[in-house]
């Protein structure tokens, strides 16, 4: 996000770190009367949005407590509530908030048409902001020296747009990282670290649906600058870095030497850079983030899902000492968790930005399911996640389940684990939380490393059906470590799934079985699907793929079972 505030200004580093500093500070304090601030929350959106379509359907006016609210209101989803926001997407004024959206936030996902969540200036200042400062604390009061200078932080999910698309009202239609929020919410010290680097706003022209281009761009740039810092949020565009710079490499040194980007003059020629780089590859062979910029400190993104599988060997690839940083727990429609220290994992629950309410992960979600409420939940169990907030939405599934780590002052810590889908073939009812802790189990039994893993149900043939796991392993497997694999994964997806373990006691399903790929398998899929057209942010590691064209694209015609990819 850019800022209407110049790069110039000396004060601002100063500034920034106060508010970002106070935000945290407040939000800890907040900690102390956790269920007076949930209260004081729905109590001013139930305030500010009786006057609504939504509310007055609702009566809004007449609710006073969270039993209320909970009789009133019932759990949706976004197809639910989809009706209402398509009215406000049209135009249409006072639907779900008594103020107009600004903007109109784009889902992650990679698949069918895009969400259209409402963002509206009050939702950005009493929801939003608050927490978004405080998630760059730990950054700031770590690692200050990334903040010093514009081009030592690679903000890898920067795309500025100067003709966004937009909705039937004209409303811009973006991701997050697509908004200047200080000239569209009056927020100057709101751009992210990176933003005003010298790669933020491109020097040559660029198609906007030209990812691939765009991202070579900022790194040929990029390797000629002292890198502390990569933000990259999801952690598939994080481990996208390393390859890139393999595969661009000859070109990156090409341009430094030449002063061009892109083909067309940019600077002066650099030819000692270039030869310094030519001599970093000749001494070292593949050419790793950690070569290239030394005084790399931190990674920002998130760190657990599948990513908990790769993350620690992919912080290697950017230097020993480095230290990865865990993004908020947050979608496109509000925020859960943020991190307020150094935990790599967990962040605390934003009681002051949304009333939270939540359901067993393993619980159907249903208009009037049993919901629990923040004090309620236990350690070590997983729960979707439920939010109202004055941005319009009200009992709001977003789609994603936590599993509560500890707490602090009270208040639960929590840590994304995936997805609220299931994989249900013969009624084991998998989530993906299950199987990257019965996949983490069966790795670390066997001393085994993946650079990525999916996985789908087979069941064309006759007999039953079975999962089919692909996996990239980081280094070569023998025949019998993956048959030895295999038999820890079943007895771990067992232990994991009451419904896993009864599907194969009854021989509803068969033992899974396993297909090895090359390393770089899942970036090259990756590298294809953003070279297709789709955000770099939208491409994310997805455990369950039973789409068989991309499964195909994945691991090719005929991938060997087993062995030695």
């Amino acid at each position: 996000m850019s800022s209407a505030e110049p790069s110039t200004d000396p004060g601002r580093l100063s500034r920034y770190r106060t508010r970002v500093f106070g935000e945290r500070e407040r939000l800890q304090s907040a900690f102390a009367d956790a269920a007076g601030h949930q209260q004081r929350v729905l109590a001013d959106l139930l305030e500010f949005n009786a006057g609504t379509r939504y509310g007055a359907a609702h009566d809004f006016g007449r609710i006073r407590t969270l039993d209320d609210f909970r009789k009133a209101v019932p759990v949706q989803d976004y197809a639910a509530l989809s009706p209402w926001i398509e009215r406000v997407a049209a135009g249409e004024p006072g639907v779900l908030t008594a103020d107009q959206p600004a903007v109109f936030f784009t889902s992650s996902g990679t698949t069918g048409a895009h969400k259209k969540i409402p963002v509206t200036p009050r939702f950005m200042h009493t929801t939003f902001f608050p927490f978004y400062y405080a998630a760059w604390a730990p950054l700031a009061e770590h690692f200050p020296d990334v903040l010093r200078s514009p081009g030592a932080v690679l903000n890898l999910k920067h795309d500025p747009l100067t003709a966004p698309p937009t909705t039937a009202s004209g409303r811009p239609h973006v991701g997050a990282s697509q908004v200047d929020f200080g000239a569209r919410f009056g927020e100057p010290l709101s751009a992210e670290p990176g933003t005003r680097a010298p790669w933020a706003s491109l020097p040559v022209a660029v198609a906007p649906d030209a990812h691939l281009e765009k991202m070579y761009l900022r790194l040929r740039l990029a390797v000629q600058s002292d890198v502390r810092c990569v933000i990259g949020i999801n952690p598939a565009m994080v481990a996208a870095l390393p390859y890139q710079l393999g595969l661009w490499w000859p070109r990156i040194v090409k341009e430094i030497r030449d002063g061009t980007l892109g083909g067309l003059p940019h600077g002066s020629p650099d030819p000692e850079r270039a030869a310094e780089l030519e001599r970093i590859a000749a001494r070292h062979g593949t050419v790793r983030p950690a070569h290239i910029w030394p005084n790399m400190r931190a990674l920002f993104c998130w760190t657990t899902g599948l990513a908990s599988l790769y993350l620690p060997r992919l912080r290697e690839e950017f230097g020993a000492g480095v230290t990865v940083l865990p993004a908020p727990v947050a979608a496109s429609e509000g925020p859960v968790g943020v991190a307020l220290d150094r935990h790599p994992s967990a962040g605390s629950l934003v009681v002051t930005a949304s009333v939270y309410e939540f359901v067993d992960a393993d619980a159907d979600l249903g208009p009037d399911v049993e919901t629990l409420l923040p004090h309620e939940l236990e350690r070590g169990r997983d729960y979707h996640v439920l939010f109202s907030h004055v941005g319009g939405l009200y009992r709001y599934a977003v789609g994603d389940v936590v599993r509560v780590v500890d707490r602090v002052a009270g208040v639960p810590r929590v840590e994304y684990t995936g997805r609220a889908t299931r994989s249900d073939a013969a009624g084991e009812r998998l989530r993906d939380a299950q199987v990257i802790r019965a996949l983490d189990s069966a790795l670390r039994a066997g001393g085994l490393e993946l650079r990525n893993v999916a996985c789908r149900v087979r069941g064309a043939g006759p007999g039953p059906a079975a999962y089919e796991f692909a996996l990239a392993p980081r280094t070569p497997w023998s025949a019998d470590e993956t048959a030895r694999f295999t038999t820890r994964l079943d007895d771990a997806l067992g232990r994991e799934s009451p419904g896993y373990r009864t599907a194969r006691a009854q021989r509803r399903l068969a033992a899974p079985t396993a297909v090895l790929l090359h390393p770089d398998a899942f970036l090259r899929d990756w590298q294809e699907s953003v070279g297709g057209g789709i955000r770099p942010t939208q491409v994310k590691d997805r455990l369950f793929r039973q789409d068989t064209g991309p499964w195909q694209r994945l691991v090719g015609p005929t991938p060997a079972q087993g062995g030695t990819p």
